[in-house]
């Protein structure tokens, strides 16, 4: 398989991600959202790395998921707060907090 197909995929999987993030309201199914759009530029990196020969793609690939590994632990701590304070995971929901 050509790594063209895997940019391709990638920039599918990324566009799913972003629609998802821009069109829910609920803060789980969005976060899922940051984690497609997070794992389509993995995508894109290794299949560039591939097509140049070289493994720095598939490196930053790697810090990217370390990265995104504790963006996952903090979000989801943020996430279960705002529930505790709210009883709700609506993305509408923090912006009351202010005050």
């Amino acid at each position: 398989m050509s790594p063209v197909n895997f940019v391709y995929l990638a920039s599918v999987l990324f566009a799913i991600g972003a629609a998802t993030v821009l069109l829910r309201r609920n803060a789980i199914i969005a976060f899922m959202g940051v984690e497609l759009m997070l794992n389509a530029a993995n995508l894109t990196l290794v299949s560039f790395s591939r097509m140049i020969g070289e493994i720095n793609g598939q490196i930053m690939a790697f810090f990217v998921m370390v990265v995104a590994a504790a963006e996952v632990v903090v979000g989801l701590a943020i996430i279960i707060a705002v529930f505790r304070a709210r009883q709700s995971i609506s993305l509408d929901e923090p912006s009351e907090l202010k005050g």
